[in-house]
């Protein structure tokens, strides 16, 4: 089980829907990210039956501290949910406050629920009521900017029993565009206890740097800078174990690194998944370098693994 302490000072995954599954969640783990979350499941899907979510909430051990971030509005339903994921050896429980699709705000969940600290207020009490693990919650800076209040959510956290907030430095209106508000954090910080989790716009490790310096969290949750370069979270750690940032990886390591993610991808979800959702990961992990054009115009046809290792071996030679 984590403890409230054992939060503090983490390189933590921010849980993101068709990205942080369990391959992806291993190669960051052996990079040196600290915590884990689970892609956000539906706390009706569960109760249901869906089979769609039993892949979602699948871990290995080497994998803790991990928790399951749930998505819902109904108390009671979440609280009854939260305690069968738990059984299922998750270290602890994330309540989504902050996820902005339409989809999701429509049905009265995700960051619809910060127009409601009332009911979110409930469905941390009824979480935290349920389970023996510890809660958590993810939020945004406010709903609009019209109503920001990250920081009364925040209290309500804290006073429903959530061990640590995890704030993204948007709004639900702004989706990922603009620039994240990093003062929010800094609020948030100044308002509550417990553990506050810096998010948004951490795509480098100096960004990393400059929100502790600014905000003072506890610790930052690496989300889009993750993609495609699971080596944040090992560059960090060097940094804070000797200040100084080591290089990039080199072509070598990065065609290798595909190639691990293609094989965990394919041990765990098949050829045919692999072959298909591998795509979007190759095109974040060849963003920016010579020939990455080409290489995701071409592996977008390709319907074969050995192809698609063939087509990988050959662009890093290339780039050479």
């Amino acid at each position: 089980m984590i403890e409230k302490k054992d939060i503090c000072g983490k390189l933590i995954l921010a849980p993101m829907a068709g990205v942080t599954d369990l391959p992806f969640r291993l190669l960051c783990k052996e990079m040196g990210c600290d915590v884990l979350y689970t892609e956000m499941v539906s706390a009706k899907a569960i109760y249901y039956g869906n089979k769609n979510t039993e892949p979602l909430l699948k871990i290995m051990p080497s994998e803790h501290p991990i928790g399951a971030q749930l998505f819902g509005s109904e108390p009671e339903l979440m609280g009854e949910m939260a305690a069968r994921v738990e059984q299922r050896g998750f270290d602890f429980i994330d309540i989504n406050m902050g996820c902005p699709m339409p989809k999701i705000v429509n049905n009265n969940e995700g960051s619809a629920l910060m127009k409601d600290p009332v009911l979110a207020g409930k469905i941390i009490a009824s979480i935290v009521g349920h389970v023996q693990v510890p809660v958590s919650i993810k939020i945004r800076k406010g709903f609009d900017e019209a109503h920001v209040n990250a920081p009364e959510l925040a209290r309500v956290a804290q006073e429903s029993g959530a061990s640590w907030v995890a704030v993204h430095g948007r709004t639900r209106e702004q989706y990922y565009s603009g620039r994240a508000d990093w003062d929010i954090i800094r609020q948030v910080k100044e308002t509550v206890a417990i553990p506050v989790i810096g998010n948004g716009d951490l795509l480098t490790p100096q960004d990393v740097i400059d929100m502790k310096k600014k905000t003072g969290c506890d610790a930052f949750m690496i989300g889009r800078g993750a993609k495609g370069n699971p080596w944040i979270f090992q560059e960090l750690k060097c940094y804070f174990e000797t200040e100084e940032l080591p290089g990039r990886p080199e072509i070598s390591e990065i065609g290798n690194m595909m190639l691990r993610h293609l094989e965990l991808m394919a041990e765990y979800k098949g050829e045919y998944t692999a072959i298909h959702e591998m795509r979007k990961h190759i095109a974040w992990y060849s963003s920016g370098m010579p020939c990455s054009a080409r290489l995701r115009e071409e592996i977008n046809q390709l319907e074969s693994y050995d192809a698609l290792v063939e087509r990988i071996l050959s662009w890093t030679a290339g780039v050479k």
